[in-house]
């Protein structure tokens, strides 16, 4: 159950299955007990994985890829913490293929980007930023977590996942 604090009560979830059902999949795990808490997760937060079942926030640091998108919160200046309130780091990404689509609220994407929407039938690819955001700034075929749909108000994105690496020259269920 998704409990905003009464300081805040107004706080929307910030990721909203639209195709899920059969499309993504709500991946379980941990949070990494090693995170600092540095910034706020938000579900929409671009995550790795590091293991199995442990995750972190996506940073752009090297040698990391995402891996899908934060389904809870932990965001301590929010003041709401899904993860570590229920005296457990139980936590969830969701992952799945070009099927999934998903709208994605404000705060939890960079809203410094410019965001447009391809008029012309070419792909607008999605990484995360240095707090995990997704963001098309820096995006390359190999960091993509997701692709940009539709930009429905200053305030709403409408993405769809992207789990390919475009940069692989070889074709997808090869070996």
């Amino acid at each position: 159950m998704f409990r905003p604090t009464l300081a805040n009560p107004a706080q929307k979830r910030t990721l909203r299955p639209i195709y899920a059902q059969h499309q993504a999949t709500p991946h379980a795990g941990f949070l990494n007990p090693a995170w600092t808490k540095s910034f706020d997760i938000y579900p929409g937060t671009v995550m790795v994985r590091l293991t199995d079942e442990v995750f972190t926030p996506y940073t752009g640091a090297a040698g990391q890829r995402p891996y899908g998108l934060s389904a809870l919160f932990s965001a301590p200046t929010l003041g709401i913490d899904e993860v570590t309130s229920t005296g457990t780091n139980l936590f969830t990404v969701w992952v799945g293929g070009e099927q999934a689509y998903f709208e994605v609220l404000a705060p939890a994407f960079d809203q410094t980007a410019t965001w447009v929407a391809p008029t012309n039938g070419s792909i607008q690819l999605l990484t995360g930023n240095s707090q995990g955001l997704l963001t098309p700034v820096g995006v390359t075929e190999a960091n993509a977590v997701a692709e940009l749909v539709s930009v429905l108000d200053t305030g709403k994105i409408l993405i769809r996942l992207n789990r390919f690496n475009l940069g692989v020259s070889t074709p997808v269920g090869s070996s």
